[in-house]
């Protein structure tokens, strides 16, 4: 086989595209409110609009794409993608914005679903750590720079242009994949047993993440949370939940799956702390919060081409191991600085931290598409967005809290702690051997354990 690093540039710049429309609409809330004239609670749906259907339509977006041709899934995806955000530019009133924001973060379902699918495919296995860090790494980094780029975009030429930015990425990854892209047949069309189990699922999610998203503000929205657990109960129980559950038994990936969760939500809750602690307790500018922030994507992203390097060299569990380690270090290392917080002493620490997790990103989802079966691939790597997605949902909200409960004296440093608690939970998670349900052939240099 030979190897199309072609497609791995594909799937990393996709997943930095569709990473980025997380956090790039955020800075451009209040200007979206002003010009549609609307208040800034219904702004607020133009993030939703997109978060929510990404995050709510993995699961059933991935057992679908396990029986479709992966090419017309991709191309229709990316352009559609790209299609709904030039009606979210052009939108004349709210309600225009908000279904193409609806439309955008389904296409951004299937591409989140695709990427590693696609990565994993277009090389050989013993570069698979390699190909994978593209994507692990360059999507991370869309999220952590999105609010950075649309802070620029927004002062120099207005909110419109946030989403009109990601549109050239769409269009040059839609000429090299269309032509670089064996064809494998037309894409099928979703039965009525999907598109109910769809239902649910995303019901159930959304459900989830609206009390997790807005619970921190207002606790009475943690009050819906409860109408997540019939409808995904009734899939977990199903023809459409039980072979989702079925091979990550079987392939020994519930631990690793914990771990991506762990790590995101540690990762989410240092960034809330940090971002707010410098700039409304420290009274540090927003440009220079923005710059101690970044010491950490700046460490992700020269340390996960170098992790994926050294995993197909030395192994895949060691490498992702050594990187929780130092994402731990690094959050743990914030807890002692106290009140008295100077930009240097964070970022050098961020960057360490930022350096674990390009170390671990690649290595980690190698291991865990590696052991899903062959025909089951989209639907693993669909289980996989859906942890981390929930894990950088969970992390804010739960910092909130912790904040909140240890008061405004010490709440900086029960949030930092509750942080670096998490990314600490993920090193077992990834090290200790476990008992495995099932056989699934190995498609690593390493597997997984529950």
């Amino acid at each position: 086989m030979k190897d199309r690093w072609v497609l791995v540039a594909v799937a990393g710049a996709l997943s930095f595209v569709a990473m980025l429309d997380m956090n790039i609409v955020n800075v451009a809330l209040a200007d979206i409110a002003e010009g549609l004239h609307v208040p800034a609670a219904t702004a607020q749906w133009a993030a939703l609009g997109y978060q929510l259907p990404v995050v709510a339509l993995l699961l059933p977006v991935g057992r679908w794409l396990d029986g479709a041709a992966t090419r017309p899934a991709l191309l229709a995806a990316t352009v559609g993608f790209a299609l709904c955000s030039a009606l979210a530019a052009l939108s004349p009133w709210a309600a225009w914005l908000i279904a193409a924001r609806i439309g955008q973060g389904a296409c951004g379902a299937v591409l989140f679903v695709l990427m590693p699918v696609l990565a994993i495919r277009a090389v050989r296995p013993e570069a698979r750590a390699r190909a994978m860090s593209v994507p692990a790494t360059l999507g991370p980094l869309g999220a952590v720079t999105g609010p950075a780029m649309g802070g620029l975009l927004l002062d120099h030429l207005g909110w419109r242009w946030v989403f009109l930015v990601k549109i050239p990425f769409c269009l040059l990854a839609l000429i090299v994949a269309w032509q670089a892209m064996p064809k494998d047949g037309a894409l099928r069309v979703p039965d009525r047993r999907a598109l109910a189990d769809a239902l649910a699922v995303a019901g159930g999610v959304a459900a989830l993440l609206l009390a997790l998203t807005l619970g921190s503000e207002k606790p009475t929205w943690f009050l819906v949370a409860a109408a997540a657990v019939p409808p995904l109960w009734w899939w977990l129980r199903g023809p459409g939940g039980l072979p989702v559950t079925g091979v990550l038994r079987a392939a020994g990936l519930f631990r690793a799956h914990a771990a991506v969760l762990a790590l995101a939500a540690g990762f989410a809750a240092m960034h809330y702390v940090v971002a707010l602690h410098l700039q409304r307790d420290d009274g540090v500018s927003a440009t220079v919060t923005g710059l101690t922030v970044l010491a950490f994507p700046l460490g992700m992203g020269l340390a996960g081409p170098l992790g994926g390097r050294l995993a197909d060299r030395y192994g895949l569990r060691r490498m992702a191991v050594t990187g929780a380690c130092l994402t731990a270090a690094g959050l743990l290392l914030l807890i002692p600085l106290g009140d008295g917080w100077s930009p240097s002493d964070v970022a050098w620490r961020l960057a360490l931290a930022g350096v674990g997790m390009g170390l671990n990103g690649g290595p980690t989802q190698a291991l865990v598409m590696g052991a899903a079966p062959a025909e089951r691939t989209a639907t693993v790597g669909s289980t996989v967005q859906v942890a981390r997605s929930l894990g950088f949902t969970l992390g804010p909200a739960l910092a909130t809290v912790a904040w909140a409960l240890a008061g405004s004296a010490d709440g900086a440093r029960a949030g930092l702690a509750l942080a670096a608690v998490a990314a600490c939970l993920a090193v077992p998670l990834l090290s200790l051997p476990g008992r495995r349900d099932g056989a699934v052939p190995e498609r690593s240099t390493d597997t997984v354990s529950t």
